[in-house]
């Protein structure tokens, strides 16, 4: 029997503008590539003039995801009304660095992702600079 869309997507999405935004560009990101122009777009919409350091630092946190997995990473499609649970992980280290850790190394399969955990605050960081934490 396939699983069900809630056991596949059991979160709701974040009732945050910030975090949405977030979700939205990694989504169009995994699926479309880091360059998405739509992803771009919606940072600078968002963030304004200073939407290049946010931006710059998802995608080099994607990437790092990506290469320090160990098996697959769930994203939804952009349309997709609730979240995996591994978007609510990243999500998660996005809004808390120390509490998200665990998670993370949940998603990864590795708790040693320390460049990832660095690349995550300094994200975390940028968009707190910007006036726009990430809040679940």
């Amino acid at each position: 029997m396939p699983p069900t869309a809630a056991a596949l997507l059991p979160h709701c999405l974040p009732g945050n503008a910030d975090a949405r935004i977030l979700l939205f560009a990694m989504r169009r990101m995994a699926i479309c590539g880091l360059r998405d122009a739509h992803a771009a777009q919606a940072f600078f919409l968002h963030f304004g003039l200073g939407y290049r350091r946010p931006l710059v630092l998802l995608r080099a946190l994607l990437v790092e995801m990506a290469h320090e997995a160990r098996g697959s990473i769930t994203i939804a499609p952009c349309c997709a009304p609730r979240m995996s649970a591994d978007e609510r992980a990243i999500l998660g280290l996005l809004a808390s660095p120390e509490t998200g850790r665990a998670a993370l190394a949940s998603t990864l399969g590795r708790a040693d992702a320390i460049r990832t955990l660095d690349l995550g605050r300094a994200l975390t960081d940028a968009l707190a600079s910007a006036g726009r934490p990430v809040r679940l």
